[in-house]
């Protein structure tokens, strides 16, 4: 009979050390999104939905030097605003947004971006972590910003078992003191891209090993290995039921 598994400390216990050992990580952090100003930064954020930021970077410089100003974005043509941000995929519901979110901008805010959560969420294509990320890098705002990276690790990290970004959310501004918000979310971030991969971590060279608990990370190699088995038998299939090249 095996012994049952240590129990782990409270998450509020083992928050404190983890985000202790990020810090030292990486001590200086902020977005990677290129930005001037708050109206870049909600751009570059809404664009970066299901897109990488070193690709929203390419795009932003000649879109930025085409629409300066809210009223410049609210005004434009949809097409042209389509074909500067196409390389980030769902460009037409993204041009969608910045068009509409800067008419918002326009009409309710003077063209400037409000600086509160609340105001932010109002804007078409503004959602919580689109709002945090303003909030925390252009105001300077803490705010937990949860992406599929933020989500993914602290659920690794035994944190929370949520899903919902909301909960994790809330979550986590329960664990990490408010003045770091921004920079608990922006290092979990990197460690995720770093270090801490979706579907192959790379647990033999992190740091936070001595305290991770890995939860769901043991099941990740069956995955891997039902999914090989799976893509070795289509191949089988494949060349036993391919009909030869004949010449004729």
């Amino acid at each position: 009979m095996t012994d049952p598994a240590p129990k782990l400390p409270p998450a509020r216990e083992r928050a404190g050390p983890i985000r202790v050992a990020l810090a030292q990580l990486y001590p200086a952090v902020e977005t990677a999104l290129t930005h001037a100003n708050p109206l870049q930064l909600l751009v570059a954020t809404i664009l970066s939905a299901q897109c990488t930021d070193a690709r929203v970077n390419l795009v932003t410089p000649a879109l930025f030097a085409r629409f300066a100003t809210a009223h410049e974005f609210a005004t434009c043509k949809i097409g042209e605003l389509e074909a500067l941000i196409k390389p980030t995929g769902f460009y037409k519901n993204k041009a969608k947004n910045i068009r509409g979110c800067c008419a918002e901008l326009v009409a309710r805010f003077g063209g400037r971006v409000p600086g509160t959560l609340d105001e932010l969420v109002t804007l078409p294509g503004v959602g919580r972590k689109t709002a945090n990320v303003v909030l925390g890098d252009a105001f300077a705002t803490p705010g937990i910003t949860v992406d599929t990276h933020v989500g993914r690790l602290s659920r690794r990290l035994g944190l929370t078992r949520h899903r919902d970004p909301v909960k994790v959310e809330r979550v986590l501004m329960e664990l990490v003191p408010q003045p770091e918000w921004t920079t608990f979310s922006h290092r979990l971030i990197l460690h995720g891209r770093r270090v801490c991969f979706a579907r192959k971590p790379r647990c033999e060279a992190c740091a936070l090993a001595p305290l991770c608990p890995k939860v769901g990370v043991a099941g990740l190699a069956a995955k891997r290995k039902r999914a090989k088995t799976r893509a070795a038998g289509k191949r089988r299939g494949n060349g036993e039921n391919a009909t030869p090249d004949v010449k004729t």
